[in-house]
């Protein structure tokens, strides 16, 4: 049997315009391309990740402009949802019941905006490891920066660097898991819509607000 396209459209809800999805890929890109190329340039072990990127050279080279790329494109899609992100009153409760966030009782917590708490804490984590990345990655961008600090304060940037992309690197782990435990949350950001039944059941404070 046949589906018409136009009436299975009509029951879904665009949750990301295609600007904020690129801006999303952009971002994500750039996470894995430092997150392979960082990996390369902190263990010999895994200096063999550099043949990605042409060498280790290379890989010293383009890191840091990476860097830059993915800041600047957190830093959009930051402005773009900061607002969605702030923490309310539902969002204490909803993980005072984490028990039943885990137990996939949705039923039995707070409703739900356009983000859960714990997607506003992966936000605000994002924003905290990027800036220190960002500082911290200044001092030791050798060349350009680091002949104007000394070897204490590179040393203590160098540090701080490797324990933040660490958190960060967990932190995507987190989301992609949950991105992937949520049937249809990869699919909102590479279509850019959702079905009706899955915003209701998700996000049903958003939905009552977008169908308005």
């Amino acid at each position: 049997m046949k589906v018409d396209q136009k009436a299975a459209d009509a029951k879904r809800i665009v949750r990301y315009t295609a600007n904020e999805r690129t801006n999303h890929w952009i971002t994500a890109i750039s996470f894995v391309l430092l997150a392979l190329s960082g990996l390369a340039l902190f263990h010999p072990s895994m200096f063999w990740l550099t043949a990605l990127f042409g060498g280790g050279q290379w890989t010293r080279i383009l890191h840091p402009f990476v860097g830059v790329v993915m800041f600047v494109s957190f830093l959009i899609l930051a402005l773009r949802f900061w607002h969605h992100n702030l923490l309310d009153r539902d969002d204490r409760q909803w993980l005072r019941q984490i028990d039943d966030v885990l137990a996939n009782r949705e039923d039995k917590l707070p409703e739900v905006g356009r983000y859960n708490a714990g997607q506003k804490l992966l936000f605000f984590l994002m924003a905290a490891c990027l800036i220190l990345l960002l500082l911290s990655g200044i001092v030791i961008w050798r060349r350009y920066f680091s002949d104007y600090y000394p070897v204490s304060v590179i040393r203590l940037a160098a540090l701080i660097h490797a324990v933040t992309a660490f958190v960060l690197i967990v932190g995507i782990i987190v989301h992609v898991y949950a991105a992937l435990w949520i049937k249809g949350s990869i699919g909102a950001m590479t279509r850019g819509t959702v079905t009706l039944g899955w915003a209701r059941k998700h996000h049903p404070r958003w939905f009552r607000e977008s169908i308005k």
